[in-house]
Parts: structure tokens; C-alpha cells; sequence
């Protein structure tokens, strides 16, 4: 099935979801850098990481984990167990645990976890959208990808935007359009737009 995310299909972008979860056991592997230099928001500026032959690639990454698997089922399977693997070797990490992101950013790894819940949560609702399910999202997560946004816990931005936070998470992700006299509101309130590929 098609998704909002163009090219991919629903298979396709639960493979890309897998895919920068992934990285995550290879850069825990990595010898860590000295010191943190980029927050989740940094992680987030308009560069090569997101230039058209960047997205291009991670297009076809995800498009090829897709492939590679036998049917839906065992690319659930293997989701289920990358995240699972993921998990047991972040919590097994000390606080303040510093790593090297595949672009180079070193980052603290509480930092960089915050960049996976984006990925999972706003493609989580690219993927509920696209199979016609109610959102899955929980409100943890919500929670994380709008702290970020808002630059921290900050509901009274929602409030004076008349948005609830599912609708706040669609439209400062551009999965709902944003009207003109919304955009104004929006920079009143200096929300943070980050550059999604």
C-alpha cells in the first residue's frame, strides 16, 4: 500500500523505520568521542544529510531492507527483533554515554535516542495513515517529539494554537498543511520547524 511518505510503500518505510534503529548497535560498538557537540535539535539542520542525493539513498536503503525480506510478516519479525537488541544494549549503557552518528555529530546517546522516537512516532502516524488505523502513538513519545519542538514542556503554545497534540504533531511535521494565518501564530510562538528528509 502507498504511503504519504512518496515513494515508499507501507513495507518499505517499516524498513526504513528498521533501518535507523539499526545504526544504532555499530555506533555503540564505535569507540566514543570525548565530548557531546550536537543536541537532537543541531542533529536536525538543513545539510548533506538531507541534500537530494542523501534522501535518494535512504530511499533505496529502505526500499532494498524491504525487498530483502520474505513477506510482510518477517519484516515485522525483524523489526521486532532489531528494536528488541536496540533496547537491551542502550540500557546497558552508562549515563552520559557519548556517540558518533553516521554523519559525524557526536552526540550523547540520550540525545540521539530522542532523533529514533521522531523517526518511530511521526513515521509511526505515516503508517497508522496509510493503513487506516486510529494512531498508535503513545503519549511518551508524543510527548519527547513535542518537547523538541517546543523547545521543552510548553502546553500553553498548544492551547493558543486551538491544536491538540496529535494535530500539533501532523501539521509541525508536514503531514497537515499549515494556513497562512496558522504559519503567523506559529512563529509568534517561535516553534521549532525541523528539516525532515
Amino acid at each position: 500500500m502507498p504511503t504519504r511518505c512518496t515513494p515508499w510503500t507501507v513495507s518499505e518505510l517499516l524498513a526504513h523505520v528498521r533501518v535507523v534503529i539499526a545504526w544504532l548497535p555499530g555506533m555503540l560498538a564505535a569507540p566514543a568521542p570525548t565530548r557531546a557537540e550536537v543536541s537532537a535539535v543541531e542533529y536536525y539542520r538543513p545539510d548533506s544529510r538531507f541534500a537530494p542525493n542523501t534522501n535518494a539513498a535512504r530511499i533505496a536503503m529502505a526500499q532494498d531492507h524491504a525487498a530483502e525480506q520474505l513477506s510482510g510478516a518477517a519484516l515485522a519479525k525483524d523489526f521486532n527483533v532489531t528494536w528488541q537488541q536496540v533496547d537491551r544494549l542502550c540500557q546497558a549503557e552508562p549515563e552520559g554515554r557519548v556517540v558518533r552518528t553516521r554523519y559525524g555529530d557526536p552526540m550523547f546517546l540520550s540525545e540521539f535516542l530522542v532523533t529514533r522516537v521522531v523517526e518511530v512516532a511521526v513515521h509511526g502516524l505515516d503508517l497508522a495513515d496509510a493503513l487506516g488505523r486510529e494512531p498508535w502513538l503513545t503519549s511518551k513519545a508524543a510527548d519527547v517529539v513535542q518537547d523538541l519542538l517546543l523547545g521543552g514542556p510548553d502546553g500553553a503554545a498548544l492551547e493558543k494554537l486551538g491544536w491538540g497534540q496529535l494535530r500539533f504533531l501532523h501539521k509541525a511535521t508536514g503531514r497537515e498543511p499549515i494556513t497562512s494565518e496558522e504559519a503567523l501564530d506559529v512563529d509568534r510562538l517561535d516553534i521549532r520547524w525541523l528539516t525532515l528528509g
